[in-house]
């Protein structure tokens, strides 16, 4: 029997909670599989946690700096806007896309902010 580290442990808990919870909700095997598409990439993750925390709309540009900070670690400050922008093109380009098109949030090209749509009904 090998010894297994923490991280090992807690992708364990983590995976059996979520297994739990799928025996308990009414839905089918297609939207788990969207669902766990939509969250797969880290970057959408981060936006929708961005937007669950200012729990309001905030420009794309705020939205990718908050990004950048959580990817790294570091303060706005420390970050390069040249990895602010980078943040900011994938945002609009692949992730925000498809996170507006499963209906979690809104986008406003014109003024250029982002809408937490069904994220506003929950508990923050």
């Amino acid at each position: 029997m090998t010894a297994t580290s923490h991280s090992e442990s807690d992708c364990v808990e983590f995976a059996l909670t979520i297994l739990d919870t799928l025996d308990t909700c009414e839905t089918t095997a297609t939207t788990v599989d969207e669902v766990f598409r939509l969250l797969a990439e880290q970057r959408r993750r981060l936006l929708v946690d961005v937007m669950r925390t200012f729990g309001e709309p905030i420009t794309l540009p705020d939205a990718a700096e908050e990004v950048a900070v959580r990817e790294t670690g570091k303060p706005v400050s420390s970050i390069s806007a040249e990895r602010v922008h980078e943040v900011y093109i994938s945002l609009y380009h692949d992730h925000l896309p498809r996170l507006v098109d499963s209906g979690l949030l809104e986008y406003d090209q014109e003024r250029d902010m982002v809408f937490p749509a069904a994220l506003r009904d929950l508990t923050f």
